[in-house]
């Protein structure tokens, strides 16, 4: 079984923010997949299962943690002991200010790199498991405060390539998950 996490803030207010990527990453991959997320309030999570075509006994878990974004250690922990999952077999998704807008990076493992999202998670396992952050970095981010610029919400141009950026995305998470079609 893998687990795909999506980091976020729950809450409308937050919806269409920086911040919040992974969770629209996570909504697009599941569209393309054609599952539904469905709250679990057991895990603090909004869930969504895959079952692999080509091998049925393997599952691929979508977790949406619906704690906020510094608390989401809590929640992966949690499905982590829960399902057996061993942290290899973990890929987080997240938004990282210190890349430039649309910019992919996966790491096998490694630091938080200031994200308070991944910080929580090796707090809770620890730091061996494969990362993917997508930059939100703009001529912006260098002149507003961190929070406030997070927190923000993607230009008009920015959101015109949000699709293109999730299918880059869908990409790694099926690699990462050995999807066949």
């Amino acid at each position: 079984m893998k687990l795909i996490i999506f980091l976020g803030n729950p809450g409308l207010k937050y919806r269409k923010t920086r911040h919040n990527i992974g969770f629209m990453a996570g909504d697009f991959y599941a569209k393309h997949r054609r599952v539904k997320f469905k709250n679990s309030p057991k895990f603090g999570a909004a869930l969504a299962e895959i079952i692999e075509t080509t091998n049925e006994s393997e599952k691929i878990l979508l977790v949406k943690p619906q704690k906020f974004y510094n608390l989401t250690g809590e929640v992966v922990a949690t499905l982590a002991k829960f399902y057996k999952i061993p942290t290899k077999d973990i890929l987080v998704i997240c938004d990282d200010l210190n890349l430039p807008f649309s910019k992919i990076r996966l790491r096998q493992q490694g630091s938080d790199g200031g994200n308070n999202g991944l910080k929580s998670i090796i707090a809770h396992l620890g730091s061996d498991f494969a990362r993917l952050r997508i930059g939100t970095a703009n001529h912006l981010a260098a002149t507003t405060r961190d929070t406030d610029y997070v927190l923000g919400k993607f230009s008009r141009s920015e959101q015109a390539d949000l699709p293109v950026i999730f299918e880059q995305v869908s990409r790694f998470i099926d690699e990462f998950s050995d999807i066949s079609y």
